[in-house]
């Protein structure tokens, strides 16, 4: 569905995207992730056709976006970082001039405000929009992408001005427009986020791609910074013994939850479990510490 060949964008003799090649497939929830500066926004506006390529190619649905950047406009919603409306005019009449540019009749554009600021909770609010808050901006900002059904959908820091509240209807709608078919790219620096609503991600450094996958894959591949240790965590019911082993580098313990977090050269889980039973202490939870996509940032960056 989105498909980027060798994408290369140069500012001032600086390259902002180095030869991006990406593919992401229909109904794909995509992170793109990277530090300021790194080239996320740049992709995003070279893939909704507002800027050109330097070089390379990019394409949605095979349309090449460049040669047909209004076509591509039809077919796509797009979400900026810093969304903007008129503020002496309020979310319906914003939007309904928005939503004259799809070539929508009078009905057609009224029935789909509606659902849409229903959806985004601003049905009914008669507020005009220069006095709205900022995560009130970027409701209507979503509703505003998704006035013509887009097939494909780009965020740029969808959730950067949500309230818990807000951050919470965003997940959920994410994942129903997925269900539905929609392709959705999201550039984030909120990595938690990014984890919770994501199928697949991409690192981006210095305009360049340098890891891509699902979590899981990203995890076996990069692990947490210093992969070569592992944590392991144990719950007991009665009183924690001093455990002992070569590969054991640290152990911190908890007499009042009767926990240890250990943190070993390898695995050693099974020895635990027999050192335990041989001291006839019952083992409530024992469980490896999984990385996050956090520690995957992080190593990808230190590597």
């Amino acid at each position: 569905m989105i498909r980027t060949e060798n994408l290369t964008k140069v500012y001032n003799g600086k390259k902002a995207v180095d030869s991006l090649n990406l593919e992401i497939a229909e109904g794909d929830i995509f992170g793109f992730l990277g530090p300021n500066g790194a080239g996320k926004s740049t992709t995003i506006l070279m893939l909704v056709g507002m800027i050109e390529p330097t070089e390379g190619k990019c394409f949605i649905n095979d349309i090449e976006v460049a040669r047909n950047p209004l076509k591509i406009k039809e077919i796509i919603g797009y979400l900026p970082e810093d969304v903007g409306f008129y503020g002496n005019m309020t979310a319906e009449q914003n939007l309904d001039y928005f939503a004259r540019f799809y070539a929508m009749d009078a009905t057609e554009r009224k029935k789909r405000i509606e659902e849409l600021l229903e959806l985004v909770q601003l049905g009914g609010v008669s507020q005009k929009v220069g006095g709205y808050s900022k995560g009130m901006m970027q409701r209507l900002g979503l509703a505003h992408a998704l006035l013509n059904d887009p097939e494909v959908l780009f965020l740029d820091e969808p959730t950067a001005n949500l309230d818990p509240e807000g951050v919470f209807q965003y997940r959920e709608l994410v994942k129903q427009l997925s269900n539905e078919g929609k392709t959705i790219f999201i550039s984030s620096h909120i990595l938690s986020e990014v984890s919770k609503v994501c199928n697949t991600i991409g690192i981006i450094s210095k305009g360049r791609l340098i890891a891509r996958g699902t979590l899981e894959e990203l995890k076996k591949e990069f692990g947490r910074v210093g992969a070569e240790n592992q944590k392991i965590i144990v719950e007991t019911v009665e009183p924690l013994p001093e455990i002992e082993h070569e590969d054991i580098i640290s152990a911190e313990y908890s007499e009042t939850e009767r926990k240890v977090i250990i943190e070993a050269k390898s695995d050693i889980r099974d020895y635990i479990s027999s050192r335990l039973f041989e001291k006839g202490v019952r083992v409530k939870e024992m469980r490896m510490e999984e990385p996050t996509l956090e520690d995957v940032f992080m190593s990808v960056y230190r590597r």
